[in-house]
């Protein structure tokens, strides 16, 4: 096995982990019952998850510059859907530090995890477009 195989796979581990507690855990705040007394505990997992998520992204440009002297080429769509991905992954980060920072001034809890929920899926469905058009 390839070192660069080994090395996009572990980042993908990352991601992935990453994607699942981005997801994940803006839903089992709200699912099948709103749970808001966890909010800020889910937020800490939110919060990581999306680090996790800006991180690995930019590890797998790095490694791809490491093994190959340069970034993969992508066509406009996947472009487009990387940069629909990051613009999601920023944001659901910096919501997710100002719930935490601002939760006990009574920010609406259902409505942040709401959006926080709709930022991972459409994350999730960019990085499904930026996979098969990349």
């Amino acid at each position: 096995m390839g070192s660069e195989n080994l090395a996009y796979a572990l980042t993908q581990v990352l991601h992935n982990f990453g994607a699942v507690a981005v997801l994940g855990g803006a839903l089992s705040v709200l699912w099948p019952v709103p749970r808001l007394e966890y909010g800020r505990s889910f937020a800490w997992l939110i919060l990581a998850g999306w680090g996790v998520q800006i991180a690995s992204g930019g590890l797998f440009g790095i490694t791809s510059l490491y093994y190959y002297g340069e970034t993969p080429d992508l066509s406009s769509i996947a472009m487009a859907a990387l940069a629909v991905k990051v613009a999601a992954a920023v944001s659901g980060f910096l919501l997710a530090a100002v719930f935490l920072m601002r939760s006990r001034e009574r920010m609406n809890a259902k409505r942040t995890f709401r959006v926080l929920a709709a930022l991972g899926a459409v994350a999730l469905a960019a990085a499904a477009v930026l996979r098969w058009f990349s």
